[in-house]
């Protein structure tokens, strides 16, 4: 028997090490949550992707009491940028979230959003895979947190042994 490893190289920074343009895409992911829809969870998350014709396009999660009928903050930025920009390619993709359960009321906005950054879940992972395989070419991804961001290479890093094939 033979033992594979699977390893990961990711980046941690503040999100003052961000470059402009990072800071920027996250500023507009951060700003998507507030048109989250989320009375159930009361967790709120925005995603902004930058696409290669220099387009942004958001998206912020929609629950619905029919639980699982909404979407994620991910999906529904990458739906929307495939149904509007069909044949422009995504180069990057922030994540922001933020939730007020267990923190006091009144604090500034900011101290709402998470200290660590949070991933996109499994079916979020696989919807954006496909639009990396489609180009042929790796989507950065930039998890913000309040104390740390993350960048990942690609949105295939976050999904080993992914599904690209059917």
């Amino acid at each position: 028997m033979k033992e594979l490893q699977i390893v990961t190289v990711i980046k941690e920074c503040r999100f003052e090490e961000l470059s402009p343009e990072d800071r920027f895409l996250v500023e507009r992911a951060k700003a998507m949550t507030s048109n989250a829809y989320a009375p159930y969870s009361q967790f709120h998350v925005g995603a902004a992707i930058l696409l290669d014709n220099g387009e942004i396009v958001c998206g912020a999660n929609q629950e619905n009491a029919a639980s699982p009928s909404g979407t994620c903050g991910e999906r529904s930025a990458c739906f929307q940028a495939g149904a509007i920009y069909p044949d422009a390619h995504f180069r990057k993709i922030a994540i922001a979230a933020w939730t007020r359960i267990g923190k006091p009321e009144g604090l500034p906005d900011e101290e709402y959003f998470q200290d660590s950054p949070i991933s996109p879940c499994g079916a979020c992972r696989q919807a954006l895979l496909e639009y990396e395989t489609r180009a042929g070419s790796p989507v950065e991804v930039i998890l913000y947190g309040r104390k740390r961001c993350y960048i990942f290479p690609s949105i295939a890093s976050l999904l080993p042994y992914c599904f690209t094939e059917y």
